[in-house]
């Protein structure tokens, strides 16, 4: 089973998420909406249905990267979440024990080797 699908995103801790958006709006005319920046892609296997990739910025203090103290987090697509976290626990990954459940899909949470969090998702049908 391939564990990892696509990259869903990635979040930037910020000390000022609002100067550093108008920034890249006004240098990089990238203007955000429903706070991302979001890059719209075809599936090679399903060329019908539209995907998202988004980049996110963070408050500099958002606790939502603990523990990591990193400023960024990856965050994958999985096609089964629970699945690959048993997976990733049996070959002693640090993962979190808890999985979040949202319109958007499922949520799980593992750390790398040097301290990064990784956000795992796996997305609704058709997301």
């Amino acid at each position: 089973m391939k564990r990892v699908t696509g990259l869903g995103g990635v979040f930037i801790k910020s000390k000022n998420p609002k100067k550093l958006e108008a920034w890249y709006r006004k240098h990089l005319h990238l203007p955000m909406q429903f706070g991302a920046w979001s890059f719209a892609w075809r599936d090679s296997k399903h060329p019908s249905h539209k995907r998202f990739t988004v980049i996110s910025l963070f408050e500099s203090r958002s606790g939502y990267f603990r523990p990591s103290k990193k400023p960024f987090m990856f965050n994958f697509r999985v096609a089964n979440l629970r699945r690959v976290l048993t997976e990733l626990r049996r070959e002693g990954v640090e993962v979190d024990s808890r999985i979040v459940e949202s319109d958007e899909g499922r949520f799980g949470w593992i750390m790398d080797a040097e301290g990064n969090r990784i956000e795992l998702w796996e997305p609704r049908k058709g997301k």
